[in-house]
């Protein structure tokens, strides 16, 4: 082997040893035969969200365990029917907790003794409601106003994830064999075929909740009615990609 070959194989050496830390990384023999440039690079893929998961939730206080559950029954029916009326069909609205407890006397314990004889039980429901983008507000305006008075955080997404992450890994991949294509011409060598390739998503951080909490159930007045929703504009959408290339040189 000439002095540009072991050049060649030294350099695919150390760059494999950069990126051997991926697990799902290809075990790749440096050797005189085997003449190869790894790389591992990231990229990502943006797109207006399409779909929310809405959180809709509420709790309220009383002073005995009947009149809070009865309380929590009448606002509970009423949400779920503010969202039927609203368009969300039932499939769509997923409960995610329902608690009934008495409270414990340290956290009242700084109230008026008025208040600490209404706040002797507490209930609290919750759900989620997937909805579009555009319908997002109007559903957290209606729950709101029908006495969801713990509600706000909203997850964005996009119905085909898939395929934005298809397009993350796509231009990872591009810009594997763009950097493999400098490696190879800083060594005098040519870039062979791709011999290799694999990706990871990794796990996107959730956003930050906005949510709307109020010591108790909420009267809601005539007026109230005419409140507009809240001015919510959705989020981008993003999925990143990580890959790893092994790429030929001649």
């Amino acid at each position: 082997m000439n002095i540009r070959a072991n050049l060649a194989a030294l350099f695919a050496g150390t760059v494999f040893l950069a990126v051997g830390t991926c697990a799902f990384a290809q075990q790749i023999e440096v050797s005189k035969a085997n003449r190869t440039i790894a790389v591992s690079t990231s990229n990502s893929a943006t797109a207006d969200a399409d779909t929310a998961i809405v959180h809709i939730g509420f709790q309220l206080y009383s002073a005995d365990e009947t009149a809070a559950y009865a309380t929590a029954s009448r606002t509970s029916n009423g949400i779920m029917k503010a969202l039927t009326d609203a368009g969300v069909k039932k499939e769509s609205i997923e409960s995610t907790g329902q608690n009934i407890n008495r409270v414990q006397p340290f956290e009242i314990q700084n109230l008026p003794e008025v208040q600490k004889a209404q706040r002797q039980f507490t209930v609290s429901q919750s759900w989620n409601v997937k909805t579009s983008a555009a319908d997002a507000a109007p559903i957290l305006n209606a729950a709101v106003k029908a006495g969801a008075n713990q509600s706000g955080t909203i997850d964005w997404t996009i119905a085909d994830e898939d395929a934005l992450e298809a397009q993350a890994a796509g231009k990872a991949l591009k810009r594997a064999g763009d950097i493999a294509a400098r490696m190879a011409l800083g060594l005098n060598a040519k870039l062979g075929p791709l011999v290799y390739a694999s990706n990871q998503m990794p796990e996107m951080p959730r956003p930050v909740p906005m949510s709307r909490t109020f010591d108790g159930p909420m009267a809601m007045s005539a007026k109230a009615d005419a409140v507009a929703p809240l001015a919510i504009n959705a989020q981008k959408v993003t999925r990143s990609a990580t890959v790893y290339a092994v790429f030929a040189i001649e």
